[in-house]
């Protein structure tokens, strides 16, 4: 019997797997690829970056008129909406539909966008803003450092937040801003007594009472009997005294002529409106920041103060 071989292109071996499509680029790898894109842009000569940011434009452009379209005729078909606002709530989504000011953002992101324009301004007075929340139309707000101060300056830099809120946010009709509490500084009772040799324990006599004028800040110059000069400032407000090291807790410049509002109970730095409680040194301005409090005595009508040991 004869037998025919089957030619080989008539042998049908398995087939081979097909190949794994390629995984969606996630959010991060797309917007490392423009960042990518537009440090590189950054670097064309003029004419280069000219037409990269046209091409940019016409692109986004292009891109705009296509969502406004999807998203048109998703708002025209009532059973389509629901689709609409499940994809409106994707993160991804939601960005893009905001870059291209299809979708007003929520007010926080509104607002934190709106203070980044500011920001600059208030930190170039050793100031800044931290936006708390907004309820009921008014924006919460926390400022610090010289914002917070009591000088003409941070009245004119809370104003520049305000005014700022006010115009950039459509929901925003007002600002509110919280108070800073003081805290009141405690000396311990052992530092202030005055023992059989005072020099020993670091006391200086700084003179009579009556030179320290109420309502003045007092520059001073004394010297411990180890010989170490303290420059200091003492504050009266009301014939309370206290003494600082002459140093703003800000950037370490003098107070000699530091406002006091004895009114107030205030000391405003004159170089960037950092405020104090001129009782307590504690910083109104910055919570946490504080001046350098030294023990005082007054005995017999004069004034000592502890500098040193």
């Amino acid at each position: 019997m004869t037998t025919t071989a089957r030619p080989e292109s008539a042998v049908t071996p398995e087939a081979a797997p097909a190949p794994a499509a390629p995984a969606d680029p996630t959010f991060e790898e797309l917007a490392g690829r423009v960042d990518a894109a537009v440090t590189a842009a950054a670097e064309l000569d003029d004419p280069a970056k000219a037409v990269a940011e046209e091409l940019q434009a016409a692109v986004e452009a292009v891109h705009k008129a296509g969502l406004v379209t999807i998203v048109r005729a998703l708002k025209a078909d009532e059973s389509a909406r629901s689709v609409l606002f499940e994809l409106v709530d994707d993160p991804t989504v939601h960005l893009l539909l905001s870059l291209h000011e299809i979708i007003r953002p929520d007010p926080m992101t509104e607002a934190n966008r709106v203070l980044v324009s500011v920001r600059p301004q208030l930190q170039s007075h050793g100031g800044d803003v931290t936006l708390v929340r907004i309820e009921d139309g008014t924006a919460i707000v926390r400022l610090e450092g010289a914002c917070n101060g009591c000088s003409m300056s941070s009245v004119t830099l809370r104003n520049l937040v305000e005014e700022a809120l006010v115009a950039g946010v459509s929901s925003v009709t007002g600002v509110e801003v919280l108070p800073n509490e003081p805290s009141p500084t405690l000396i311990p009772l052992d530092s202030l007594r005055i023992g059989a040799d005072p020099a020993t324990e670091g006391w200086v006599k700084a003179g009579p009472v009556a030179d320290l004028a109420e309502g003045k800040v007092s520059p001073l110059s004394l010297t411990a009997a180890s010989g170490s000069t303290a420059e200091l400032v003492v504050v009266n407000v009301e014939q309370r005294l206290t003494a600082y090291v002459n140093e703003c807790a800000h950037e370490g410049l003098p107070l000699d002529n530091a406002m006091l509002d004895a009114a107030n109970g205030t000391l405003t730095c004159p170089w960037h409106g950092f405020c104090y409680d001129a009782s307590s040194g504690e910083c109104l301005s910055t919570p946490g920041a504080q001046l350098e409090q030294l023990p005082l005595r007054i005995d017999d009508g004069d004034v000592w103060i502890r500098v040193g040991r």
